[in-house]
Parts: C-alpha cells; sequence; structure tokens
C-alpha cells in the first residue's frame, strides 16, 4: 500500500483538531447510528473541558487507494515537546495559520522545527469566513516567517489552501469555493513525498509514542522506518544506555479512522502500534533481531520552569484522596517522566521533589491529572530554570504576543515595562493593537489573570520561550499580602462580613478552615492574620434593624492556575482530589515573624 505521513501544526485555536474532524467525516464510511464527535481527537477528559490539544496523537483516512496517516499535534507552547517528538514521524505538515491573526509565536517554534527537519509544508489558511480576515496578507507574513527561519527553495514553494475547518471545507482558488475537501487531498497526495520504504531491509522503528491497554499491557507507537515485522516475531529493544532486550511483539497493529486494527504484519512506511514491547521508552529503538541497529534519540527543548512537589502535610491531609505517601508520589512522578518527554523529576529529599516543565500550564495539567486520579500534594511557587553562561547568570525570556483593544494598549505596555519586559512591535489593526514583548519568563507569572481584568476581558495573550538573556533583576510581579486563618474551625459569615473591606476573599460562609490557611487577599502589602471563626454574640436584648441578612462580597474563585500564579516563595498550594487551598509553609503565626 503507499503511504502519506503528515502532521497538522499551529497555534493554539487556529482549527488543527476541527480539520482533522473534516478529514474524518469525509472519508470515513460510518456505520448506522455512529457518528464523529466534534474535535474527535481530544479524547482525553481534560482537553474536552478545556478545548485545547494536549497530547499528540494519531489517525489515518484513506483517499484514492492511498493511506494517509495524519498527527493532530497541541498547540500551546507549554506542550512543545509533544510537537518535536512526533515530527520525525511525519515526511510533511500542514501549516495551519489563522485568516485574522496571521502567524503567531507558537507557529514560529512548530515551523522551526518542521524547517530544520526538512519537512514539505502545505500552507493552509483556516477560518477565511471570519469578518476580519486577511487571507492574502496572511499568505505573505508565512512567506516572510519561513524565509526568516531559513527554509530552503522548495520548502518555501508552498502550496496554499483555504479552509473553513468547521464547515468540512477547503479549496486552493479562493474565488471557486468548493464544498468538500478533495482539493486537500489532492494537494497532499501531489506535495507530500511517499516515505522511502524498503520492506527487506532488517526491521528498524523508532518509539514515539507509548500507550496502555488492560488487556495488552503497553503499547508502543511509531513510524516503521524499514523492513517488516509479524505478529509472535522475536525483536531488540535498544535502550538509551546501549543495552538490548529481547522481546515478543504480541500485537502489532495499524489505524485507521479513529480506531486501532489488528493485522498479522505491519511494515515501513506506516505509522504503527505494537503491543507486548513493556520496558520500552520514548526514544529508544524496536529493531530486528538478528542484525539490531539503532536510531538517533530523539532530543526535545529543556525545560524552563519547575516546581518543588511534596506529599500533603496540612492538618486535612488524608481526608479526601487515596494516594498520600511519599512513595505513591514518587512512583506516579516515574511513571509519568517515561511518557512526557520534556519533564524532568529530581529527589531532593525522599519526601520533595523538584518537578522541571516547559510552563506553568504543562505542569498544572500534570497536577489535575494527578488530582483527578486520587493524589493529594502540595507544590510550590513555580521558579525559573537559571544557566551560568560564562560566569554570568541567564534566566529564560518570553516572546509575548498581545492583541488588544486601542484603549487600554498604554496601560498593558505601562505595566509590561515595569516587570522588565521590552517592546519589540507594535502594529495598529483596526479597533485593536497587536502589541510584541521580550520579557523575562517569571515576570508573567501572575500576569494573566491581571491582564484579563485590564483589558476587561478583551485581551488575547500568548508567549514561547525566546531563549535566554542576563538576569534582569529584582522583580515584584505580586503587590499585596494574603489574609491568613489564625484559628481552626468552620468560617462564619458575621467575621467575613467584618473582615471584607480589609480584602477579597477566597472562602464561602461554612468553609473549615486551620491555623495557616490562606483565606483571602489583603488589600495592603503585608501578610494579616484573621479570624474568621468568631461569630456574633447573641444576647436577650435585640436593636431595630439588627438581624438583618448580611450582604456579603461573592468570594474570589481560583482555579488552580489561578492559584499556582498567587503564591509567593513562602506559600504552596494543597492540591486533593476536591479542594484547592492556599497555606503558609510555616503554619503558625508566631514562627513566621
Amino acid at each position: 500500500m503507499e503511504y502519506r505521513n503528515i502532521a497538522i501544526i499551529a497555534h493554539v485555536d487556529h482549527g488543527k483538531t476541527t480539520l482533522v474532524d473534516g478529514l474524518l467525516k469525509q472519508t470515513l464510511e460510518l456505520k448506522h447510528g455512529e457518528e464523529i464527535a466534534e474535535r474527535a481527537m481530544d479524547s482525553n477528559a481534560l482537553e474536552k473541558e478545556r478545548g485545547i490539544t494536549i497530547l499528540a496523537k494519531n489517525t489515518a483516512v484513506e483517499y484514492k487507494g492511498v493511506k494517509i496517516n495524519i498527527v493532530d499535534t497541541p498547540g500551546h507552547a507549554d506542550f512543545g515537546g509533544e510537537v518535536e517528538r512526533v515530527l520525525g514521524m511525519v515526511d510533511g505538515c500542514l501549516l495551519l495559520v489563522d485568516a485574522a491573526e496571521g502567524p503567531m509565536p507558537q507557529t514560529r517554534f512548530v515551523l522551526r522545527k518542521a524547517i530544520e527537519l526538512g519537512l514539505k509544508p502545505i500552507v493552509v489558511i483556516n477560518k477565511i469566513d471570519r469578518q476580519d480576515a486577511r487571507p492574502e496578507e496572511v499568505v505573505n507574513l508565512t512567506f516572510d516567517l519561513m524565509a526568516e527561519l531559513g527554509a530552503s527553495d522548495d520548502q518555501l514553494d508552498f502550496p496554499i489552501i483555504y479552509a473553513i475547518a468547521r464547515d468540512g471545507k477547503a479549496y486552493t482558488n479562493i474565488e471557486a469555493p468548493q464544498d468538500d475537501m478533495h482539493e486537500l487531498f489532492e494537494t497532499v497526495l501531489e506535495h507530500i513525498p511517499a516515505p522511502d520504504v524498503d520492506l527487506e531491509a532488517p526491521f528498524q522503528m523508532l518509539v514515539t509514542n507509548l500507550d496502555y491497554s488492560e488487556y495488552l499491557g503497553r503499547i508502543v507507537v511509531g513510524r516503521v522506518k524499514r523492513g517488516k515485522v509479524k505478529r509472535g516475531e522475536f525483536v531488540n529493544l535498544m535502550h538509551k544506555d546501549g543495552t538490548m532486550t529481547k522481546v515478543r511483539v504480541v500485537q502489532p497493529f495499524t489505524h485507521f479512522g479513529l480506531r486501532r486494527i489488528e493485522a498479522d504484519q505491519v511494515g515501513a512506511g506506516d505509522i504503527v502500534a505494537l503491543a507486548g514491547i513493556e520496558d520500552a521508552q520514548i526514544g529508544e529503538t524496536v529493531a530486528d533481531l538478528a542484525d539490531p541497529e539503532a536510531l538517533p534519540i530523539i532530543t526535545v527543548d529543556e525545560p524552563t520552569v519547575s516546581m518543588v512537589f511534596q506529599p500533603n502535610t496540612s492538618p486535612f491531609a488524608g481526608k479526601e484522596g487515596k494516594y498520600v505517601t511519599s512513595r505513591h508520589l514518587n512512583d506516579r512522578l516515574k511513571k509519568e517522566v517515561m511518557t512526557n518527554v520534556s519533564l524532568r523529576v529530581d529527589e531532593i529529599r525522599p519526601d520533595e521533589f523538584k518537578v522541571s516543565g516547559r510552563g506553568e500550564l504543562h505542569l498544572s495539567i500534570l497536577l489535575e491529572t494527578m488530582r483527578r486520579e486520587g493524589y493529594e500534594v502540595q507544590v510550590g511557587a513555580p521558579q525559573v530554570i537559571t544557566r551560568d553562561i560564562d560566569g554570568v547568570k541567564h534566566e529564560p525570556i518570553e516572546h509575548l504576543v498581545l492583541d488588544v483593544p486601542e484603549q487600554f494598549s498604554s496601560t498593558v505596555i505601562g505595566v509590561l515595562s515595569s516587570r522588565k519586559g521590552q517592546l519589540v512591535n507594535m502594529e495598529p489593526q483596526g479597533t485593536r493593537v497587536r502589541i510584541e514583548f521580550k520579557i523575562p519568563s517569571r515576570a508573567l507569572f501572575g500576569f494573566r489573570t491581571q491582564f484579563l481584568s485590564m483589558t476587561q476581558g478583551e485581551g488575547i495573550m500568548s508567549h514561547i520561550f525566546d531563549g535566554y538573556a542576563p538576569w534582569a533583576g529584582e522583580l515584584k510581579t505580586r503587590q499585596n499580602g494574603s489574609l491568613v486563618a489564625m484559628e481552626d474551625g468552620n468560617a462564619f459569615a458575621y467575621s467575613i462580613f467584618k473582615l471584607q473591606d480589609r480584602g477579597t476573599f477566597f472562602i464561602d460562609p461554612g468553609t473549615d478552615v486551620y491555623v495557616g490557611m490562606i483565606v483571602g487577599e489583603n488589600a495592603r502589602e503585608q501578610d494579616m492574620n484573621v479570624n474568621v471563626n468568631k461569630n456574633k454574640k447573641l444576647t436577650n436584648v435585640r436593636s431595630a434593624g439588627a438581624d438583618e441578612a448580611l450582604t456579603l462580597i461573592p468570594p474570589r474563585r481560583l482555579s488552580l492556575e489561578d492559584a499556582l500564579e498567587y503564591i509567593a516563595d513562602d506559600e504552596l498550594v494543597e492540591i486533593t482530589p476536591q479542594s484547592i487551598r492556599l497555606r503558609k509553609k510555616v503554619l503558625n503565626p508566631s514562627f513566621r515573624k
């Protein structure tokens, strides 16, 4: 069979997963009662809830007798490791660009990786039905970006497709719209090279993804570089340290639509899954038993942000979670490192682990997943990972792109400048302004919430790691102190009412609190110990209007990301399956002075 292997790459929210839906709907013959759900590739519960892709996944369709393997990748900068990992499996890519927004920071990142690997791009200008669409200008901006990233003449001679992925339409001539995607399929067959296959050579495959099945155990996913393998055949698993293990392929699978299909034999050029190879890690090679030869190990960019993970030690520890000890935490983090290639875990002490990742979102998704699995954990404030270059301390720098209404632009620029940001570019676009900054990564901790309130929820921001620069000096990102509970017990509406002019509360009346738990944000710079457990003294003397209902300001609800952004260096976030609480590292107020 003839194959084409393509990845779909783009900035977040430019329509990658929706485009895959359109490709699947037009090529799969559905049986009675079957239907393809919206964003079908986002299979994980967190992906469905947040509307983002977190893990790279593959599917396959058939068009005119050619099998097209498609890899859907995440658009968030924090999951860049997923993109780097899978680009080695493909021969070409569909680069999606929003017809209004144009190339964004993550577009630059994924495109740079694709160009370095020599992949042939097809540029898809999506959402051309938007009122503010500017397709011709966006094509020119994409060409300029490719040229700047050092694309070859062959890569710069890219075909252009105009699409409305949501409606399942894609065509080559903007003046002659089509009702389906057949022109996109034709372009893929014409411009993406077929993989170079040698079925007679010794078997060789690089592990680029791992999956797990209750019945078959670990399943390794990757593209067969050469040769073929049959069910029941013995192969060599070549580890990163140079050792080899003899393993048996229990069951090979190929992909079609959203399903894995059992096969007796799989061969070069196809993206396949093999069951039975238990100890495999991402980046290792599955090779022929008689003539084993290792493929180059996958390398991904280094992490930029770290957090300290510990078992929960608060007075409420163990009340809600199933896994609460340091042994459970250690096992879970070791398991995560096997599949999450851009994550690093270092054991500082037996009950303290330094976990490093690509950004706050990368680490918060891990925490949210662990929380849903029943783990209790407490984490410290995110810290950037610095480097010593020629004896000078360097820190990670982000390329930040903001799209804000015109009237808020000066406020936003003022705040970012005070956070050591450098304005790189400013471009008016109708009633909005696009602002680009180079800014230290740590300056963006806690900025998103402030940015949304500054722009009344209308601002759009995205950023991506842009290298290292000398340490920018002391930086104050949080202006206010915390309101800290000074007694154990139940919070009363009466005491919250009396204290609410002192700051913003995070808790409702009736919430259980403990000494050292953070219950709100102080209106001033210092921390303040407060007693939220005091109820009104009842007497037998009543004054007129004394029992009128107390009007409380609704509390500020913190999501996991908000909590991680909010905490200071002497504070922790306590995460359990049912609650997210903030606390001081030292609970006793007299020891904190």
